[in-house]
């Protein structure tokens, strides 16, 4: 039967004791990307089940179990989503903060800001996700507008005469957040290094061209397992939606087997009473 396999130990061991016959063969042994399984297809409930005379109440526990830990992969897969997409905005603001504040001790030292260098190509992904994130890090690699930035900012806080070179020499003043509304100025000296905070009470030192080559391979990173979490998401949902069409057939054909048996046995009894 085309779409089907011969049952073997390995396949029934890896769909989680279910037998693969009268499964189709591509959903046996077959993994996504992240190495999630398919969920198994029923193409033959009779074959599956094993015959007319076999109880479907094992097969009807083994798919709840396969879509309960389908269920707990996507929910998983929801938080880490949410987290990412909360950590995404904070290092590009971060990336962008360091950049202007690289541009703008270039500009003093007459030197040129670090240029991100392009994400390397995965053989694993296709075209157009490495064009993606090519795309992300031409995009983020704007030194010429943040060169404009920092003259903008010179040309707004410099006073004409001579004593504008000194003022360009001054402390950047900025505004830092307290609280979702409230701000405070502050005085930024700046010394060609950055205080990254990576987490668990941990803060390092970096000089700013480090900074910036760290935070963009960092969002890069995160951009890509966001992307994969999604893709992963719309994965799962597809086989949560396999294994409940499964459930529904395979009780469909235990429904009507057993209307067919009480059929039988209405007839049979007619006939036994005509006789």
């Amino acid at each position: 039967m085309s779409g089907q396999t011969a049952p073997n130990s390995s396949s029934k061991k890896a769909l989680g004791g279910i037998a693969p016959t009268g499964l189709h063969a591509d959903t046996i042994n077959k993994l996504n990307a992240r190495g999630m399984p398919y969920a198994p297809f029923v193409t033959n409930v009779d074959d599956f089940v094993g015959g007319q005379e076999a109880g479907v109440e094992g097969v009807m526990k083994k798919f709840e179990e396969m879509t309960a830990k389908y269920r707990y992969m996507e929910v998983n897969l929801q938080q880490k989503r949410k987290g990412l997409e909360v950590k995404i905005p904070d290092i590009s603001k971060t990336l962008d903060v360091v950049r202007f504040l690289e541009a703008r001790r270039c500009k003093r030292l007459g030197t040129k800001p670090t240029t991100i260098p392009k994400q390397p190509k995965n053989d694993d992904e296709p075209e157009s996700e490495a064009d993606e994130d090519d795309a992300a890090s031409e995009a983020s690699d704007d030194s010429e507008d943040l060169m404009d930035e920092v003259d903008e900012l010179d040309a707004e806080d410099a006073e004409e005469g001579p004593e504008s070179d000194v003022k360009s020499r001054n402390p950047l003043k900025t505004l830092y957040e307290l609280n979702d509304t409230l701000f405070a100025e502050a005085e930024v000296e700046e010394d060609g290094n950055v205080g990254l905070w990576l987490g668990a009470n941990t803060m390092l030192l970096y000089p700013l061209n480090e900074a910036v080559l760290l935070l963009s391979e960092k969002l890069s990173v995160a951009k890509r397992s966001l992307r994969h979490t999604k893709e992963d998401l719309e994965f799962l949902r597809e086989q949560i939606t396999v294994m409940e069409v499964n459930f529904a057939r395979v009780h469909n054909w235990d429904v009507k087997r057993m209307i067919e048996v009480d059929m039988c046995a209405f007839t049979d009894e007619i006939n036994f009473d005509v006789l």
